[in-house]
């Protein structure tokens, strides 16, 4: 999966100080001394003697809870905070400017770490700085729950640390509450990209258990990518992994239907034109797929990706007669030559031409020209085809 960039920093108001609060014990006017001076530990122990004195301390608590947050224990400043508040409502506004300038402290430093670890060219130093952010962008989130920059943040950085069982609950906090498109996107990808790993294992393995866990997250990525659907209906990259999750879930006839639908409600929509196709060509329904292809590109002829499967389309057919067509004549020596397939390699010929001029880097593109050029007849451009193929693997 590409990188992804999250948010840059929040400036921070300026903190309160702690001045100005009626001394009413000798534990709460040493604590002040001892925080004017920054010696925490010290005011930590007289505050403690104070809320066991006196357990409605509403002061003491809050008192605590700022200075657990100097010490950037946010577990403690919030356990704190609470239980100054559950005692009084006095010191509210104070707890939540102080919880908002934290959140926003830890924020940047997420931020700042997160765009740290891009920088670095020793992989390890990369992770320090990525756990830096995680951490600092978890701590903002205990500060401000309800703040779904956090959880955009510290998901983004757990992509980029490709922990993709870490990022999906965050990403799936913000569908939860705002129904963001790229995180519908993003978990869709996730799931589905897991089910080939669990499908590439079962097919080295044979064990039955990876073919269900492969299954089983298909089945998932499908579950997520219908809802994004609904949000994102023309989005290319929702439409191509929900296709794929449905033809790796063996739900070919399912899609093939909700796509048809898409194309009957939508006939000028080019997204839904082409993932039609590609159903349909995973299916082997070669003229229909042809068909949808060909439309797609009648309404977008620039849209590369229908003009290669397109191109692949017509390659298979082509393919399929002729393989067809030896099976059916290998005991008949008189036989006729098959032709047909020949068609429809030249159909293909033209789709194939246009795209390698846009994407002259693909080698697997231009070997594929290359035995297109062959069985047309076409030796020299045959050979050229293959030579290009070699020089884009060898780097030159």
């Amino acid at each position: 999966m590409k990188r992804v960039n999250i948010f840059t920093a929040i400036v921070l108001g300026a903190f309160l100080t702690f001045t100005g609060f009626q001394c009413s014990s000798t534990e709460l006017t040493s604590a002040k001394l001892y925080i004017q001076q920054k010696n925490w530990d010290k005011a930590i122990d007289v505050l403690n003697k104070e809320v066991t004195k006196n357990p409605k301390s509403d002061e003491g608590y809050y008192l605590l809870g700022a200075v657990y947050a100097e010490k950037e224990n946010i577990d403690q400043m919030i356990e704190n905070y609470d239980k100054s508040l559950e005692i009084s409502k006095k010191y509210e506004k104070e707890i939540k400017s102080a919880k908002k300038y934290h959140w926003a402290n830890f924020f940047n430093k997420g931020v700042a770490f997160f765009n740290r670890a891009a920088q670095q060219t020793n992989p390890d130093s990369a992770a320090l700085m990525n756990n830096k952010s995680t951490y600092a962008f978890d701590q903002a989130i205990k500060l401000e729950p309800d703040s779904l920059d956090s959880y955009k943040n510290l998901a983004y950085v757990y992509m980029n640390m490709q922990k993709f069982d870490d990022a999906i609950p965050n990403f799936m906090k913000l569908i939860e509450k705002q129904k963001s498109p790229d995180a519908y996107k993003y978990v869709g990808q996730i799931y589905y990209n897991k089910g080939v790993i669990e499908r590439d294992k079962y097919e080295n393995s044979k064990v039955a258990a990876d073919s269900l866990k492969a299954l089983d997250y298909f089945n998932k990525a499908i579950v997520i990518l219908e809802e994004g659907k609904k949000v994102l209906p023309n989005d290319s990259e929702v439409l191509l992994y929900l296709s794929n999750s449905y033809i790796a879930a063996n739900k070919v006839d399912v899609a093939i239907d909700a796509f048809k639908a898409g194309v009957v409600a939508e006939p000028n929509n080019k997204f839904y034109r082409y993932n039609y196709g590609v159903l349909l060509l995973g299916d082997n329904q070669f003229e229909a797929a042809a068909d949808q292809f060909k439309k797609a590109v009648d309404i977008d002829p620039t849209y590369q990706n229908a003009i290669y499967n397109l191109a692949v389309t017509y390659v298979k057919w082509g393919a399929k007669i002729a393989k067809d067509h030896e099976v059916a004549n290998k005991d008949n020596k008189e036989a006729k030559e098959e032709t047909q397939s020949k068609e429809k390699y030249k159909a293909a010929l033209p789709y194939l031409e246009s795209y390698v001029q846009k994407k002259t880097d693909d080698a697997q593109i231009w070997e594929l020209l290359g035995k297109v050029y062959t069985v047309m007849g076409m030796p020299n451009d045959a050979s050229n085809a293959f030579k290009k193929a070699d020089a884009i693997r060898k780097g030159k």
